[in-house]
């Protein structure tokens, strides 16, 4: 396997989006699909950024992004909670 962290986040990018696919085709709704979906567009989010747009390289703005979202997927599955069944 190939040691580029740009094609080694593309292929991870692959796999999280494959499996969001098969989580939407399983049937799952409403909270469960929520509480499925999110944390892999979470981590889909958190290679994006440290990866492609390179934040790795800078910790203190790549932090801060990974703060807000952060905030932003507990403020999510906390409404999807919050729904009706």
């Amino acid at each position: 396997m190939t040691t580029d962290p740009v094609t080694r986040a593309w292929a991870l990018l692959i796999a999280l989006s494959a499996l969001s696919t098969a989580v939407a085709a399983s049937g799952a709704q409403g909270r469960i699909l929520a509480f499925l979906v999110l944390p892999l567009a979470w981590a889909k989010a958190q290679i994006i950024l440290n990866r492609y747009l390179h934040l790795s390289q800078a910790p203190a703005i790549a932090r801060g992004f990974a703060l807000v979202l952060a905030g932003l997927m507990v403020l999510l599955i906390g409404l999807a909670s919050l729904a009706a069944p």
